[in-house]
């Protein structure tokens, strides 16, 4: 019977579980999302909720629970900073799973783990880089102008 046992094995012992969801959760965090299987990306999904809540405090003390749970220091940066303040008027449901299809190597189910609103942020991170790239276009083309007006 299995009465009283939560959570997956994904079968590793206990501290190469630990290990690994540690790394996804700090994946996500740092990526906003992230490819892997779903049983894993099942498993991951309520420690990156609990980070956000933990981000939703931020304390001291929360801080210091998600640093000692995350893998860089980075990650914790960006979790206070910036992914709090943004889940802030959200009450849970910080992520959601896609599934992909299967993996062709060893027929795995794959699906993609990500924080809800990433796409937004994507999309505004497109939009700023082809916004720049015309902007040196532009820059370009008006200097190259300048040249020639010196030329003559």
């Amino acid at each position: 019977m299995r009465h009283r046992k939560a959570g997956v094995k994904l079968k590793r012992d206990i501290s190469g579980r630990r290990a690994l969801l540690r790394g996804l959760v700090t994946n996500v965090i740092e990526q906003e999302r992230i490819t892997t299987t779903v049983p894993k990306a099942k498993a991951v999904k309520p420690l990156v909720e609990k980070m956000i809540t933990l981000a939703k405090e931020d304390t001291l003390h929360a801080r210091r629970q998600a640093a000692a749970f995350l893998l860089k220091k980075d990650a914790v940066t960006k979790l206070f900073e910036k992914l709090g303040p943004r889940f802030n008027q959200r009450s849970g449901g910080y992520t959601r799973i896609v599934k992909l299809g299967w993996r062709k190597g060893d027929g795995a189910e794959t699906a993609k783990l990500e924080l809800v609103g990433s796409e937004l942020v994507k999309r505004a991170a497109e939009r700023a880089a082809r916004r720049e790239e015309r902007m040196k276009q532009i820059q370009q083309g008006k200097h190259e102008e300048g040249e020639e007006d010196n030329k003559k």
